[in-house]
């Protein structure tokens, strides 16, 4: 009698996931070490990585519900654990107990954003984010301390200051709005497959270009417009009375449905 063929583990993807995970780790030791430039670096790689494991799954038809679950488990302290305690570090602590909030309301953000994600991911427009992404989050918050540092403020003072309540105010909005059911776009629609406009490349090697010359300010604006635009998006079409959830109308082919009320 032939005995059931063990399941592996696809190697490729997860070692992706797995680097993403050390990067966040490795973000983690060097905010503790005081050098929070190298951290938010980190995290940013950490968020590249992130968006690559689930192409390279693809790609390589090596799909896995394991692939998943570890995904999933590393976005958690990628960009959920990591960013709040690189800002609680940096400047929070100076809040005293008042800097556990926003750290905390991040975190829990990070966890409940991920955990909707994986349950309704059946049911979302794909064009669309419910909530705003915790790579992106975590990009607003490690993108306000890249900035401050390389500006040569290199954390809060003991006592708090208008340092430390500006990243209590950028950590709750980032920790908020991960959990709102504001859309943002997803860009899932533009594969590698798929072709695009002349003008989309050279804007890509045009946004390259700038993000070379002063990356901290160049990423923390992006995000932060990008932070801000499902609210945009939200109040236009609200304004326009057309839909605005991202719940698809249909189970069955929820990114050819779009929106509904």
């Amino acid at each position: 009698m032939l005995r059931p063929r063990r399941k592996g583990i696809y190697i490729l993807p997860n070692a992706v996931t797995l680097a993403a995970l050390f990067a966040s780790f490795y973000s983690i030791v060097m905010a503790m070490n005081g050098r929070f430039e190298i951290a938010c670096i980190g995290i940013f790689c950490a968020a590249v990585l992130d968006s690559l494991d689930g192409r390279v799954a693809r790609m390589t038809n090596s799909q896995s519900a394991f692939g998943e679950q570890m995904d999933s488990l590393c976005d958690m302290v990628g960009f959920g654990a990591a960013p709040a305690l690189i800002v609680y570090e940096w400047s929070l602590k100076g809040l005293g107990k008042m800097g556990w909030v926003p750290a905390f309301v991040y975190i829990a953000g990070a966890a409940l954003r991920l955990a909707r994600f994986n349950t309704n991911i059946g049911i979302v427009d794909k064009r669309f984010f419910q909530g705003l992404p915790s790579p992106a989050a975590a990009a607003m918050v490690m993108g306000l301390i890249w900035v401050m540092d390389d500006a040569g403020f290199k954390g809060a003072s003991p006592q708090g200051g208008w340092l430390a309540w500006t990243a209590f105010a950028v950590t709750l909005y980032a920790g908020l709005t991960m959990v709102t059911n504001v859309p943002f776009y997803s860009f899932k629609v533009v594969g590698a497959k798929q072709t695009v406009p002349f003008v989309v490349i050279v804007a890509i090697a045009l946004g390259i270009a700038l993000i070379s010359q002063n990356p901290p300010l160049v990423l923390f604006v992006l995000f932060c417009g990008y932070g801000i635009s499902g609210y945009a998006v939200y109040g236009w079409r609200k304004f326009k009375g057309k839909p605005v959830s991202v719940i698809s109308t249909s189970t069955d082919e929820p990114d050819e449905k779009g929106l509904h009320d």
